[in-house]
């Protein structure tokens, strides 16, 4: 028996490997040969890189009581999206892009709740806005899974807003787009037809088997496999045919250490795919051959991140902005409690 690490620490909510087996059907897609695809560097086309990612944040849960003895969850809650705007040749410095909280008030009662406004004693900490939003269910974590809803479809919404356009055609010169949104985590519905790559950091869901997952331990930094396709959803039993169609590749990032599991270092990139899927679109191929030698420029290093090599380095940095951008979560506790302390404070229970 071979004993080897999981390289990320365990104090984060999943480990870097777990390779459940995919329950639906995977089928080539690019060749029939399955075989390790070296990278072809960054076109000069191609001027503008944007890491889009997203972070949630419960800062209170409360109970509500209506007054006639019924009673439902909520919960103060605040998330932030945002991107950094690089260039993928370093030619300018990047920049951070949107980055500004947003602050929630997530209820499941019937009566619908105001805007919660918490006026801070010091005029310079500015006001503490929370928007109202009903979620479904009595659930006591309904309120951080709504969070969690608007902050996903505010990342959808931005990469698909930021990403040019996806031409589909199979032979067009010019379908490699000038602008390329890296989103952290699996692409999502809505974003189809545009240059959005989701970039999956933990390797869950095994979409190979165990024929093909040696190629995986034998790719070289900044090599790749071929794209393969699947469909979302698909129980491979018949029952259903899956939501939608998606491409997907692996790339490594950097060697693995002797003593790591022989597939840390390895990323899982997909993309949305056409309904006819008879061929790669020319911009996924283009956008699939420069991936490994635009990861590997991108990819953090141990002694800077516990999450290396597949936290990115502007991953890393808007995560820090996210963090500053939503203030001090004990500070924002205690203002919580002093606005429900004003609010009802003074009122007496019988």
């Amino acid at each position: 028996m071979r004993i080897r690490l999981d390289p990320w620490p365990v104090d984060t909510q999943d480990g870097q490997l777990t390779l459940k087996p995919f329950a639906g059907l995977v089928f080539d897609a690019e060749t029939d040969l399955w075989a390790a695809i070296p990278t072809r560097g960054i076109p000069e086309r191609m001027r503008r890189i944007l890491v889009v990612d997203g972070k949630p944040r419960m800062e209170a849960r409360l109970l509500l009581d209506d007054g006639a003895g019924a009673l439902s969850v909520a919960g103060f809650g605040a998330f932030v999206v945002g991107a950094v705007d690089l260039c993928p040749h370093g030619s300018r410095q990047a920049q951070l892009q949107g980055v500004s909280a947003r602050r929630v008030l997530a209820y499941s009662g019937d009566a619908p709740l105001e805007v919660a406004r918490l006026s801070p004693r010091n005029p310079h900490s500015g006001v503490l806005e929370y928007q109202p939003h009903a979620f479904a269910g009595a659930q006591v974590e309904g309120a951080r899974a709504a969070v969690q809803t608007l902050m996903l479809r505010r990342e959808q919404a931005m990469s698909a807003e930021l990403a040019s356009p996806l031409p589909l055609d199979e032979t067009d010169v010019d379908a490699l787009p000038d602008t390329l949104v890296l989103q952290d985590g699996p692409v999502r519905p809505g974003e189809a037809g545009r240059a959005v790559v989701g970039y999956v950091k933990t390797l869950h869901t095994d979409y190979l088997g165990a024929d093909r997952i040696g190629l995986l331990t034998a790719l070289r930094p900044g090599e790749r496999t071929p794209v393969l396709r699947f469909k979302l959803g698909d129980r491979g039993d018949g029952a259903g045919e899956g939501r939608e169609q998606r491409f997907t590749w692996y790339v490594r990032l950097c060697d693995a250490p002797f003593y790591q599991h022989p597939l840390a270092g390895v990323m899982r990139l997909e993309m949305h795919a056409p309904e006819d899927t008879d061929f790669v679109p020319r911009g996924v191929q283009d956008i699939a051959d420069l991936s490994g030698a635009l990861l590997c420029r991108l990819a953090s290093q141990p002694h800077k991140d516990p999450r290396a090599p597949q936290n990115l380095i502007p991953t890393a940095a808007l995560e820090q902005a996210m963090g500053r951008a939503m203030g001090s979560a004990e500070m924002v506790t205690r203002r919580i409690r002093a606005h429900l302390a004003g609010q009802y404070g003074s009122r007496v229970v019988a």
